[in-house]
């Protein structure tokens, strides 16, 4: 039974370090953006893709398609984006360019939520910010930081009720340590080829 929740793709990116549309690479022959919808339509009742290209996703017509809100704010306006426009409380976010996302780790985060704001993987390099839920509860602490142009995700986690996902719990789901692989420059692509 799908949950009632919302799941979020970031696809807003200026890709500058790719110099192609992320979404529509193929990793094993299958688009990220469908890899991504495969695992959300199995999850979520509902799905968002953000993005500032709305007529590249048009295949997609029982996909909600929404643009940012506020410009030119990075993954945090998309965020916002995302949560002001989703129907249910919490929303899964992760962006377009990640290629393994595991829906039994989804699942398992998802049994975490309680009365927290956010519950988010931890690694020893740090917070994995774009494969997270969040709660519509953010949005008004995420509005304020826009507005004052501090754009870093992590900023906001100090405001709001946070659950980390240590790295312990997340072994089980991360055997071949690419759980978090995304990829933002043509090395990375290739060497997703390879993994």
């Amino acid at each position: 039974m799908k949950k009632d929740m919302t799941g979020i793709i970031l696809a807003g990116g200026k890709n500058s370090r790719m110099g192609v549309n992320k979404a529509f690479l193929k990793v094993d022959g299958i688009r990220l953006i469908d890899n991504i919808l495969s695992v959300y339509q199995r999850i979520f009742s509902e799905i968002l893709i953000v993005t500032n290209d709305p007529f590249l996703y048009i295949e997609f017509p029982e996909i909600n398609i929404v643009t940012d809100i506020y410009k030119g704010k990075g993954s945090l306006g998309g965020i916002y984006t995302g949560l002001f426009y989703a129907k249910y409380d919490y929303s899964f976010i992760t962006a377009c360019d990640m290629p393994y996302l595991n829906a039994d780790f989804i699942l398992f985060i998802i049994n975490q939520i309680d009365r927290h704001d956010i519950i988010v993987p931890e690694l020893p390099e740090g917070f994995q910010a774009l494969h997270a839920i969040y709660s519509r509860r953010c949005l008004p602490a995420i509005n304020k930081m826009i507005l004052e142009d501090r754009l870093k995700i992590s900023g906001l986690y100090k405001e709001m009720r946070l659950l980390k996902i240590t790295e312990d719990k997340i072994k089980p789901f991360n055997k071949e340590e690419r759980l978090f692989f995304n990829i933002n420059t043509p090395e990375d692509f290739n060497s997703s080829i390879s993994i």
